[in-house]
Formats: structure tokens, C-alpha cells, sequence
């Protein structure tokens, strides 16, 4: 794999690292409830992305080949990952968003004939044994409601990656995306309470931290990620994304002043030892990434 395209993975990972870290911030913090940061997240997002892609000259085209598909798959992750942390803690959650993820993204890889190699294999099972190292909780009960809905966020993220691979304008593809999910976020605010205590007032900080999210490491991060994705098989794209776990409890750790201890220090070795491997590529008659 290119320098460069390591080093445009690492950004993406950290922007998806920053937006749980965002999310924790102005959720946790009693400054948002849930669904109202996944809508002022979205709309952000396809202003944002709007505004670029016509400053650039490349139009969203809305009606196009699976772009339906692609803004549902993208509403399932943002409406699923919001409703869920509603009920999950933390690790558990990202564990179950990141470990359905890798496991849809391998299935597409095997149903599709990619060849996987044997240490790629390997890597992933120690990455993801990482990961549950890193995310599982003391007391692994949670509610079902949680559980669905994570598990439909992690369907929809992985669907929403695979079908990333096929785009030709990264840009204004992820800008057409993000303006047909605007309005469906808004359908469960509609039959659903935006929080268990009730609505909650938005604060100053509330609103900007779910516009940063949206804008910034949502929009942009989506955006790159969908360049990146052309270049990569379903398989790499499930690996890398293990971690952005440990991006998040790293970035939780240096801004809200999370604890970090030995089996965050072993986490991460695996994880990262994990990723390394599955990435090595091989000298001779190589055909991954």
C-alpha cells in the first residue's frame, strides 16, 4: 500500500475517532439529546459538502445509479448509532458497530471472490480480539433496543462503504448522499422521543459541536473516505476501521480526560499489531491492497 494512501486512511480513521468523541461530548455532556445531533450533524454535512462540490464545479447528482441505496444505508448508520448510545454504554457499542461492520464487509469480500490473503486473515482476528479487549464492558448486559440499533448502524455503515466503492466523484457523490438522508433523519422524530427524559435543550455548545461533527469529520471525513474506498478491497476496509476504537478512546483520554490503562495499552498493540499485518503486503504475486 502507497505512503499516501496511509496516510489519507490515518486522517479518515481519526476524523471517525472524533466524531464519537464528539458525539460523547455534547450528548454526555447533557448539551444534546441524540436525534437532534443526528440531524444537525446531517444538514451540516450536505450544506457543507453543497456548498464544495458546486464552489468546485461537480454538481450532486441526486438521481443516480444506487444513490438511494447508498443515503439509506447512510441514515440506518446516523439514526442507528444515535438511538443506540441512547441505551448502550460506550464499548459495548463500538463494539458491536465495529464488529458487525468487519463482519459485513469480510462476507462481501468472500461472496465476491476477493482473494484474501491468510495473514490479512490473522490480522483482523487479532485486531478484532483487540477491540474486545479495548470495548467490553464489566457488566456485557444491554437493553435489545440497543443491540438492534446498532446493529442496523453497522449494517448500514458497511453498505454504505461497499457501495462507496464503486464512486466516481467522491465529492459530490458523498454531497448527493448526505442531502437525501437530511430528510430522513427527520422521520423518527416524528414517533419517537428524542431522549428517555424527555426533550432536552440545546445549548451553544451543543449546536456546535454537532456542527463540527457533521461539517467537519462527518462530511469531509465521508468525503475522503469515499475516494479512499476505489483504491481498497472490502476486506482492507473492514480491517482499518478497527481503529478508530482506539483513536476514540485516545482522543476521549486527551479531551475529556477518560481513564487509560494497561488493557487499553494491550488494546491497542493488538489492534494496531493486528492492522499492520493484515496490511503487509506480500512480495510476490500480491493482488491486495
Amino acid at each position: 500500500m502507497r505512503p499516501g494512501l496511509i496516510g489519507l486512511i490515518s486522517v479518515t480513521m481519526v476524523a471517525f475517532a472524533a466524531n464519537s468523541v464528539l458525539n460523547r461530548m455534547a450528548v454526555d455532556g447533557q448539551h444534546i439529546d441524540p436525534l437532534t445531533f443526528a440531524i444537525i450533524r446531517v444538514v451540516s454535512g450536505a450544506v457543507m459538502l453543497s456548498i464544495l462540490a458546486l464552489a468546485s464545479g461537480r454538481r450532486p447528482r441526486i438521481p443516480a445509479p444506487g444513490r438511494f441505496l447508498s443515503a439509506v444505508a447512510l441514515t440506518s448508520y446516523l439514526l442507528g448509532f444515535s438511538i443506540a448510545y441512547v441505551h448502550l454504554e460506550a464499548g459495548i457499542g463500538a463494539l458491536i458497530l465495529f464488529g458487525g461492520v468487519q463482519l459485513v464487509m469480510f462476507g462481501a469480500g468472500v461472496i465476491s471472490d476477493e482473494v484474501i490473503p491468510a495473514q490479512r486473515w490473522i490480522g483482523a482476528g487479532a485486531a478484532f480480539g483487540g477491540l474486545v479487549l479495548l470495548c467490553w464492558p464489566a457488566d456485557a448486559a444491554a437493553p435489545w433496543i440497543g443491540i438492534v440499533a446498532m446493529g442496523l448502524a453497522a449494517i448500514g455503515w458497511a453498505f454504505y462503504s461497499l457501495l462507496g466503492r464503486g464512486a466516481k466523484d467522491p465529492l459530490a457523490d458523498t454531497a448527493a448522499s448526505f442531502l437525501i438522508a437530511a430528510p430522513l433523519v427527520w422521520l423518527p422524530v416524528l414517533v419517537l422521543p428524542v431522549s428517555p427524559e424527555g426533550p432536552m435543550p440545546v445549548t451553544g455548545l451543543g449546536y456546535g459541536l454537532a456542527i463540527v461533527s457533521g461539517a467537519v469529520t462527518s462530511g469531509l471525513g465521508y468525503a475522503l473516505w469515499y475516494r479512499i474506498l476505489p483504491q481498497i478491497d472490502a476486506s482492507t476496509a473492514a480491517l482499518v476501521q478497527l481503529s478508530a476504537p482506539f483513536l476514540a478512546v485516545l482522543g476521549g483520554a486527551t479531551l475529556l480526560g477518560e481513564a487509560v490503562g494497561w488493557r487499553i495499552a494491550i488494546a491497542g498493540a493488538l489492534i494496531l499489531g493486528g492492522i499492520a499485518l493484515g496490511l503487509a503486503q506480500r512480495k510476490i504475486g500480491s493482488s491486495g491492497s
